[in-house]
């Protein structure tokens, strides 16, 4: 499948999946939203030299989806305090931060800058948690997904 018709399958995917505004309920989902953001951020600082720079699609992104990304960190948040204690609720969740950072320091494991750039761009534009959940699931993946292939 070329790129262009797995961009419209991308947009099509987003569109079909949006829906209301919704919280970042279970630690899991929190989790998937956090690191999608995180994925977004490190990916995006090593492509901003590239001709595929999507700094400007991440920033619409978190500005977009803030209320999201926040519920996310403070429902992680408030689950590793209970499990933790509230004083180390956030020594937890900046060192779960930095190995989800980690993980993408050398780039994506199968998604090229071009073809991040294209997901951040259609995620910014994305509404609904159920949508970021979705997307996360996707874009999270160790190898692309069918609804992805694209991406390979």
């Amino acid at each position: 499948m070329g790129i262009a018709k797995g961009l419209v399958g991308t947009a099509a995917l987003l569109g079909m999946l949006a829906s209301g505004p919704a919280s970042a309920g279970s630690f899991e989902e929190a989790e998937k939203l956090r690191r999608l953001d995180i994925m977004l951020m490190v990916t995006g600082l090593r492509c901003r030299n590239t001709p595929d720079n999507f700094q400007a699609d991440y920033g619409r992104f978190t500005t977009n989806h803030i209320t999201e990304l926040n519920a996310a960190s403070h429902a992680m948040q408030d689950q590793l305090a209970q499990r933790f204690g509230p004083g180390n609720a956030a020594r937890a969740l900046d060192k779960i931060s930095v190995t989800m950072a980690n993980t993408y320091g050398q780039g994506h494991p199968w998604l090229s800058c071009a073809q991040l750039k294209v997901a951040t761009r259609s995620l910014a534009e994305a509404r609904g948690v159920a949508v970021l959940a979705e997307a996360a699931d996707q874009l999270l993946a160790s190898s692309g997904s069918a609804r992805f292939a694209w991406a390979r």
